[in-house]
């Protein structure tokens, strides 16, 4: 993942800057926040295997305005493209006629040491990303920042340039979302698995 990303950063920055401090910058901010990067485009709806084409656009545009972006600011630069291209990307797959779980193959090929515990895990990631794809944007953005990343609400309103007070009410919203969400999924699939 990341030495593919790597390999390309030279290109990335294109003619507008050759500068040894752009390229030292950009190959910083690839190295520091790739990870979270790749796991927040995860968390906000994309298929694993759709990531590294997402996390690569998003990359793309950082590179591109890097004059733009404040040092510092790396990271919510990053995290607000993110947002944008993993939007996009939800849309263009509802749109696509042919869908299959790239994830589903992928585990069944994973050797795991214990198959139970390997479906449990499946389970869960299913049913998180079920309970993610269905909340609000808005929510889900500070629900995964908060829960996920473990950010403080006061990293999170710095990230995503609001109110910190408005971190909270989302925060609070999206936890009772979740909560009711998560239970409403259960309960469908419990009917769901006891029809004949």
């Amino acid at each position: 993942m990341l030495g593919d990303a790597a390999k390309t950063l030279p290109g990335m920055l294109g003619p507008r800057a050759d500068t040894r401090d752009d390229a030292a910058r950009l190959g910083a901010a690839v190295r520091q926040n790739y990870q979270f990067l790749w796991r927040s485009l995860r968390r906000l709806g994309l298929q694993a295997a759709d990531v590294d084409d997402a996390a690569q656009q998003v990359l793309s545009v950082f590179a591109r305005r890097l004059a733009d972006v404040e040092v510092g600011a790396e990271k919510a630069f990053l995290f607000q493209t993110a947002l944008r291209v993993a939007s996009d990307a939800r849309r263009a797959a509802a749109r696509s006629p042919v869908r299959f779980d790239e994830d589903a193959l992928g585990t069944a090929a994973d050797p795991a040491p214990n198959a139970e515990e390997q479906l449990e895990g499946h389970q869960a990631r299913e049913l998180l990303d079920e309970v993610l794809d269905a909340m609000d944007p808005e929510l889900r953005a500070v629900f995964i920042l908060f829960e996920l990343e473990e950010m403080t609400m006061a990293q999170i309103a710095v990230l995503i340039a609001i109110p910190a007070g408005t971190v909270g009410s989302r925060l609070f919203r999206a936890r009772k979302d979740f909560e009711s969400m998560t239970a409403r999924v259960k309960v469908r699939r419990a009917f769901v698995g006891r029809r004949p």
